[in-house]
């Protein structure tokens, strides 16, 4: 058989390898050349188990052999990857009358005949495919169990229960081969992202009794805690010496499962739990990773059964690629490799714990990472009265506006019925750092009847208490048990080895000194978007505003907005004193103005006591200002060209609030940006008017500074005239939000009520508000960079769209030149990580491990 590379006997020296026999069989080979003390095993590879499932057996009794005629037997699948799943073990193989018998002397009859009847339960289900309803009305235990189900299995089957080893055996092969094979497992798998054809290898092992005059049993034990990643001895062991029950993981590292009785492996079992401690920690150093033991204790010797990966939530992945780093295992490069960017999410927020009970209503769109639970309110000024009383409120919502802002605020979490991933409550929840769920269509919101009705007939009020697990999308019912946000100094540790290895720069979407304050604790490189309307909705400037818009002349807005004048320059100073000399990009107004208006009767009658006028007025001017498509209206440089006075009066707060911060530190340099350009012109009127105000600002205060003055391209247009459009620019920033939009005519606020199908259906491959699409709009910004690039080399060009915080589009914008992305603050942290994996890539040739058994 040792001539046979698809049955082998595995040996140090055996021809074994992951992609012909699948992680376990490797894995095993690997702790028999650390001289570990692991049973005989043989190997079956992909090919040999695609053959068994055709029908061709291999040498069953070649097999048999390599093995005492007194073992039991069990057999385990082997894939590449353990996440693909596959048939489950079959344990005590070879088990019957004889060996029964034979055992019954050595552990009793009782023992002995529970071992026999649940291999012939397992045998019966997984192999003979009865029916478990067969076994259901066995009350019995131990032998009279074991006669009963004998008896219920003949009488199923028309045959006895088969006493030959080989020919169980040959049957399980057989069984565990067809079921990979099957079509219910093949898209299983597929799904988990296994190719179609992945293989599966087989291993069969010989057990170890467990039984004897001394201590036995069997378990699991690993050195670290697999949700926290803390240095702690944890796992489970399961005595079967007399007057035992389960022992077990406890404290300070000294416990497997501490029973009530407070005995411990440690105390009945002192060398091998020794030994245990000592194998583990060799196959950490060796395997470079904390491995998972699993082990038998027979008469106080251990065998090891098999390693395997631990498995670990993302905080601890996180811990345990550090220390292995710190203690010399692994390099920093591959500590930074090995941790999943997205993961990074779980560890900025608070999450649902691994082991709480979810009580799911409906999933939705995860459109912000975190988890928070909280009172139901239907109003943004619902959720801040809650918050003034002290209380966590879930804002929900058909869809959020502007006018949402404060509540959004305000609350701990937000969910819509409405909406995608670049959808306003998204982006938003985004910035906020705030558990958001959008596109939530299968729940049912009334929100005149304050109602929210879930697919199963529940129905929710003001009041009751929801979480939101932004996440997974999943909106739950109750209050789970939460895990905190983990920032600690492992964390820190990642990241700097991270920044020392990326060559992309990574800035923030920052609308508000407190976005700017959480860009600057996750370390981003400036501010690369400050969407400066967010700052109109506050409550005392919104009245302004209002105002503003009602002005009937250019010296009226003026004057209106002279008032506004101060509010915004004390916020770009704190934005600049914040980012402390870093680069702060400021978008000058860019939604339609109809935004700032009251949609509600109850609001026009209130604005119109506001202004002192007739609500009449206030009426016509809400519908004067109506459009049909005001994405697409009169916005962005449009308003800046035809309603001049509010680019004029933010160009000069912007300009005094760079003297002013200029005052006490390094100079401060603004970036200046117009949004929604599709014409040189555009960009030559509004650029005159700047440069007029920043020559104005710099005559009065007696003071030069320096600025720079960019572009926002974010339409299809702007990508294919960059070139012109160059030559007016310091910058061009890439808005992927709009440009998707218009490139494919979707509206991104809406596109969530059938993305999912459009996705699932094949139509397209990824949400592509979520993940940049490459073939479509990464077309125009390649465009976009050459041409611009082409007519003024030294241009910078960035990304400040929300693909900018995703590790699949950062790949992208880095593979076509960008010079930085820009993200929500909450993503910095994500971005820089993805961003240093690609350019160890790039130096390494190398990419993530992707073998979860080692």
């Amino acid at each position: 058989m040792q001539n046979n590379p698809d049955t082998t006997l595995i040996t140090a020296t055996a021809p074994v390898a992951t992609a012909t026999h699948g992680g376990r069989a490797k894995c095993l080979q690997r702790l028999v050349r650390l001289d570990l003390p692991v049973p005989r095993t043989v190997a079956l590879s992909f090919s040999a188990v695609h053959d068994i499932a055709q029908g061709h057996l291999p040498d069953i009794p070649a097999i048999v052999s390599q093995f005492d005629p007194t073992s039991l037997l069990c057999v385990r699948p082997s894939s590449e990857d353990p996440d693909w799943g596959g048939p489950g073990a079959v344990l005590n193989i070879g088990m019957n009358d004889a060996r029964f018998v034979e055992l019954s002397d050595r552990m009793g009859a009782e023992a002995a005949a529970a071992l026999y009847l649940r291999f012939v339960q397992t045998y019966a289900i997984h192999v003979a495919r009865l029916d478990p309803d067969v076994f259901d009305e066995i009350e019995a235990d131990g032998r009279e169990g074991l006669r009963q189900s004998l008896r219920a299995y003949e009488d199923e089957t028309d045959e006895s229960f088969p006493q030959d080893p080989g020919e169980q055996l040959a049957a399980v092969l057989r069984s565990m081969a067809r079921a990979w094979e099957g079509t219910s497992a093949r898209l299983l798998r597929q799904a988990k992202g296994a190719p179609a054809d992945a293989g599966l290898g087989l291993v069969v092992q010989e057990m170890i009794p467990g039984v004897g005059q001394g201590e036995c049993g069997s378990g699991v034990l690993q050195l670290v805690d697999p949700t926290t990643g803390k240095r702690q001895i944890t796992g489970r062991y399961l005595s079967q010496s007399q007057g035992r029950d389960a022992l077990g993981a406890g404290a300070e590292a000294l416990y497997l499962e501490k029973d009530p009785r407070g005995v411990s492996l440690e105390d009945v079992a002192p060398e091998a739990f020794a030994a245990l401690k000592q194998h583990a920690a060799l196959m950490r150093q060796k395997l470079r990773e904390e491995m998972q033991v699993e082990f038998v204790i027979e008469n106080g010797h251990v065998h090891i059964l098999d390693g395997v990966r631990v498995p670990r939530s993302a905080r601890a992945a996180l811990r345990i690629a550090v220390r292995l780093a710190e203690d010399g295992i692994i390099p920093p490069q591959e500590a930074v490799m090995r941790i999943d960017p997205h993961s990074i999410n779980e560890l900025l927020h608070r999450q649902v714990h691994p082991q709480a009970r979810r009580d799911v209503l409906t999933t939705g769109i995860a459109a912000s990472p975190g988890a928070a639970t909280g009172k139901i309110v239907f109003t943004a000024a619902e959720a801040q009265a809650g918050a003034a009383r002290g209380e966590s409120c879930v804002l929900v919502r058909r869809e959020t506006s502007p006018e949402d802002v404060r509540g959004m605020h305000a609350a701990v979490a937000v969910l819509t019925e409405r909406g995608g991933m670049t959808s306003h409550a998204a982006v938003i929840g985004r910035g906020l750092g705030l558990p958001c769920i959008v596109g939530a269509s299968e729940m049912e919101f009334q929100s005149k009847a304050r109602i929210l009705k879930a697919p199963d007939g529940r129905v929710f009020r003001t009041g009751d208490i929801l979480t939101i697990d932004g996440s997974t999308g999943q909106v739950l019912a109750g209050e789970p048990a939460m895990m905190e946000a983990a920032l600690d100094d492992s964390f820190q540790t990642l990241m700097a080895w991270a920044d020392a290895e990326r060559d992309i720069g990574i800035r923030a979407n920052a609308d508000t000194p407190a976005d700017a304050q959480t860009a600057r604790n996750f370390d981003a490189q400036g501010i690369g978007l400050c969407r400066t309307e967010h700052m109109f909705f506050d409550p005392g400037r919104l009245t302004v505003m209002r105002e503003m818009i009602f002005a009937a002349t250019p010296s009226g807005r003026k004057a209106v907005l002279e008032r506004l004048l101060p509010m915004q320059r004390d916020d770009f100073v704190q934005l600049f004193r914040i980012m402390e000399g870093k680069p702060v990009c400021i978008r000058l107004f860019d939604p339609p103005l109809h935004e700032f208006l009251p949609t509600t009767r109850a609001g026009q009658r209130e604005l119109a006591e506001a202004l002192d006028i007739p609500i009449s007025d206030v009426t016509r001017r809400v519908e004067a200002m109506s459009e049909y498509n005001p994405m697409l209206g009169l916005r962005g440089v449009r308003l800046g060209v035809t309603v001049p006075e509010i680019y004029d009066m933010q160009a000069r707060a912007i300009f005094e609030a760079t003297l002013e911060a200029s005052r006490r530190g390094e100079p401060v340099v603004p970036e200046v940006m117009i949004p929604l350009v599709s014409a040189k012109r555009e960009v030559e009127l509004v650029k005159a008017r700047i440069d007029a105000v920043a020559a104005a600002v710099a005559s009065e205060r007696g003071q030069e500074f320096d600025y720079r003055l960019g572009v926002m391209v974010e339409t299809p247009r702007a990508c294919l005239r960059a070139d012109e459009i160059a030559h007016c620019a310091s910058f061009l920033s890439f808005g992927t939000n709009d440009l998707t939009q218009m490139t494919y005519g979707l509206s991104r606020d809406d596109a969530g009520r059938f993305m999912s199908a459009y996705v699932r259906q094949g139509v397209f491959t990824e949400d592509p508000f979520h993940v940049l699409d490459r073939d479509g709009v990464g077309e125009l910004l390649k465009l976009g960079v050459e041409r611009g690039r082409r007519a003024k080399p030294e241009v910078t060009v960035s990304v400040c769209g929300e693909h900018g915080g995703n590790p699949e589009s950062i790949a992208f914008c880095r593979a076509a030149g960008f010079d930085y992305v820009s993200c929500s603050p909450f993503r910095v942290p994500v971005a820089r990580l993805a961003a240093a994996q690609l350019a160890i890539s790039d130096k390494l040739g190398v990419s993530a491990p992707v073998n979860r058994y080692i």
